[in-house]
């Protein structure tokens, strides 16, 4: 039988050819939000139905409302192997603004850096580069033997645009989606030597308010004065939405908000993080949110309220004296903890409702929510899991939240009753949803090995 070393040293014989792979994929320009790019999805979608095929995976394109899912299954020669999920997605962002990216988005390069060649491509770390990582461990488990679990693989082409079509997939095919564990591959390092499991997300609840006034806009000289502005009354009630501390004012909105567990806190506290230095690399020098808690708290732990978009009025070249008709603003919340995203929806619009003068009627457009998942720090996977990825970087990997969401996390959670493990290998410089983003040479590589270590763990 192949020993965990004979897969490691596949893994390392494969680098160049995996590379090839990987460009292969990051070429194809899967634009989820964009219906001129829906062939490029498919596309994906089938290049990735041809390479877990050539691995053996039993595996089809399974079509829905939107860009399709790609399912595949391979199974282990011992009968009683662990059977684990992979998720992963192949769509990616726009990659707008093209006039900042140093080279052309779908065009992959391997540059060289001050910490090494980095992979750079829309989809490098976001989620391509990511999710082959795991499609090289197969491989390499296939080509000295097998694989040690019984592997299920989803990968979805609607990520990007909050996955429409995964909940009614997911319920249409649950029994075949069933298994002891998912495995995530969305997430980052702690650095780029320290790996990290995540163990908490935030939640998401994503409105859209537009407030309407006038029958049409008007003059600012005839009426200016008389007639009420919406982009007046909309920007008064935005500024009402954060108290003096920095707290989040809607009523009830901190309901179900609990403290870190202290074994959880006491772990941030000890780590080698600058608050100062992470607002410094992107401009900033003061924190913005709840006074009294720290960065790494506001970042991971705490729920947010934003303003992502205000829409008013004449925004072109130049003057053009006008009151608008209508103004408009896009807000996010990032829930934790046991924030119910229904109730925090409907507290933000009777927030709005309970502040408009006569005159402003407001119209509400709700984009989404999901509620915060804090997965259990004490499993036996979990301990597996830091265990192999301490094998391969020489240090204890660090449970860490995230700021971000991953709304199939918690539907798989709910619907299934199944935990996930959340290991990634991005990091916070990787610039995803940004121009050049970049995936480091090191992270897939090393992910590889990362997952082949993991999965004989799990299959231990």
């Amino acid at each position: 039988m192949p020993t965990i070393d004979d897969v490691l040293a596949k893994i390392d014989a494969n680098q160049t050819d995996a590379l090839a792979r990987l460009f292969a994929l990051l070429a194809i320009p899967s634009i989820s939000a964009d219906p001129a790019h829906f062939p490029d999805c498919d596309s994906a979608a089938d290049w990735l139905v041809r390479e877990l095929g050539g691995l053996g995976f039993d595996v089809a394109k399974r079509q829905t409302k939107g860009r399709p899912m790609v399912v595949g299954h391979a199974k282990a020669k011992r009968r009683d192997a662990p059977h684990v999920l992979f998720y992963g997605h192949y769509d990616v962002q726009p990659p707008d603004p093209l006039n900042l990216w140093k080279t052309p988005p779908f065009e992959p390069q391997l540059v060289e850096a001050d910490s090494g060649q980095r992979i750079v491509a829309r989809g490098a770390a976001d989620d391509k580069g990511q999710l082959m990582t795991f499609v090289e461990a197969c491989r390499a488990f296939g080509e000295t033997g097998g694989l040690p679990c019984n592997v299920s693989v989803l990968f979805e082409g609607e990520e990007e645009t909050g996955s429409p079509s995964l909940p009614a997939f997911m319920a249409e095919n649950a029994s075949e989606l069933k298994a002891d564990i998912m495995l995530v591959c969305d997430t980052s390092m702690w650095d780029k030597q320290t790996p990290a499991i995540t163990t908490m997300l935030r939640g998401m609840v994503f409105e859209e308010v537009i407030l309407r006034a006038a029958n049409r806009d008007l003059h600012s000289g005839l009426y200016g004065g008389a007639a009420i502005n919406p982009i007046h009354v909309l920007s008064g009630i935005l500024a009402e939405l954060h108290d003096d501390n920095g707290a989040v004012a809607l009523p009830g909105f901190y309901d179900g908000v609990e403290e870190l567990p202290e074994e959880i806190a006491a772990q941030w506290r000890d780590l080698d993080f600058d608050g100062g230095e992470f607002l410094g690399k992107v401009g900033l020098a003061v924190p913005a949110g709840e006074k009294g808690r720290s960065t790494l708290e506001m970042i991971w732990s705490r729920p947010t309220c934003d303003v992502n978009g205000i829409v008013g009025g004449y925004t072109g070249v130049g003057a053009k004296t006008v009151l608008p008709a209508i103004a408009s603003a896009k807000v996010s919340f990032r829930l934790v903890g046991k924030q119910n995203p229904e109730k925090i929806a409907q507290s933000f619009r009777a927030f709005v409702k309970a502040r408009l003068p006569a005159d402003v009627r407001a119209e509400f457009i709700a984009h989404g929510g999901s509620p915060a998942i804090v997965l259990p720090t004490k499993s036996e996977a979990l301990r597996r899991a830091r265990r192999a990825l301490e094998a391969e970087w020489g240090k204890p990997p660090l449970l860490i939240g995230s700021g971000g969401s991953i709304p199939i996390v918690g539907v798989f959670k709910r619907e299934l009753n199944m935990d996930a493990l959340m290991v990634g290998f991005g990091l916070d410089d990787d610039s995803i949803h940004s121009p050049n983003e970049k995936y480091e040479r090191s992270s897939f590589h090393k992910g590889a090995r990362s997952w082949a270590r993991l999965l004989a763990a799990l299959a231990a």
